[in-house]
């Protein structure tokens, strides 16, 4: 869900100031402040995360919830195909200064190697991807230390824990379009998912996997809505869950979601979603949460 730059309250935050020069046709540099987040492109649907699925699994595989920080400070470089982009690799501040400049703690824990790999494909003549991804990060980390994409909410209970120098992450992503409109190519549905790894210590989230489907309406009379439907399930790390198993028990999480995107106009669009939570606490009851976003472009 969106909880960031801040889940609760008021604030005016700077997340993203990015500097980006193209090298040639098929390379380009950037450096500054990186907002990962909100670059992201939901699978199949061209959405950003303020127009598709608004669980935060669904968009950003959470084994990247300790290495990668919502907005810092770092650099990077992309091969482009066709200006889309193939190959990255990126170095990042670990600390997150999403409502600070940065500057004050810049690399003061170590850094974040972020690479990724995401190859084009053309099964049956429809459009796809089967990407690779990961992180290293030399930075120095608590299994319950807070990150944007992950709060255990340990206020009513003091947990001493260790530190640990080193966290990592793997993952893969594919998408497959079903379906490509003859009239518009950038019109398409189709099967998403992803996979992930991490270490169990530090990394509060051990493994994690999605399936879904989504993409442009299949309602030829409405060209500019999205819709999607997503499964996920998310294992914690045998650290968090070992940590207070009486105090604070703890367990995997499981969600699915249902969004429809509308497109009342070019410019005005409105999203209901519906999503079913079977949340970490096992002394939680499912969750049922509907959900309403509008979204006006000027």
């Amino acid at each position: 869900m969106l909880a960031v730059p801040k889940p609760n309250g008021s604030v005016t935050a700077l997340t993203g100031v990015k500097f980006t020069q193209f090298l040639s046709e098929n390379m380009l540099v950037y450096a500054g402040k990186i907002n990962i987040f909100d670059s992201l492109i939901q699978p199949l649907t061209n959405a950003t995360a303020l127009e598709g699925f608004m669980n935060t699994s669904q968009m950003f595989n959470p084994v990247y919830a300790r290495t990668v920080p919502y907005s810092t400070l770092g650099a990077g470089f992309a091969y482009l195909q066709n200006f889309e982009p193939i190959a990255t690799l990126a170095v990042l501040d670990t600390n997150d200064s999403t409502t600070t400049s940065g500057f004050d703690t810049f690399f003061n824990n170590g850094a974040t190697l972020l690479w990724q790999i995401n190859l084009p494909t053309q099964f049956a003549n429809l459009p796809g991807h089967q990407g690779m991804s990961g992180t290293y990060s030399s930075g120095s980390y608590t299994a319950f230390q807070k990150s944007p994409y992950y709060d255990p909410d340990t206020r009513t209970i003091v947990i001493p824990t260790s530190r640990e120098t080193g966290s990592w992450c793997l993952a893969y992503n594919f998408d497959q379009a079903f379906y490509v409109s003859p009239d518009n190519p950038r019109n398409k549905w189709g099967v998403f998912g992803n996979l992930g790894v991490a270490d169990d210590n530090p990394s509060p989230i051990h493994w994690f996997t999605s399936v879904g489907l989504s993409g442009s309406s299949p309602l030829r009379n409405r060209p500019l809505d999205t819709f999607g439907m997503g499964y996920t399930y998310t294992g914690l790390s045998n650290r968090v869950k070992e940590l207070a198993p009486n105090l604070l028990p703890l367990d995997n999480e499981q969600a699915v979601e249902l969004f429809y995107n509308a497109g009342v106009t070019p410019w005005f669009h409105v999203t209901p979603d519906i999503q079913i939570l079977d949340p970490f606490r096992k002394n939680t009851n499912t969750a049922l949460l509907i959900g309403l976003r509008a979204k006006i472009d000027f």
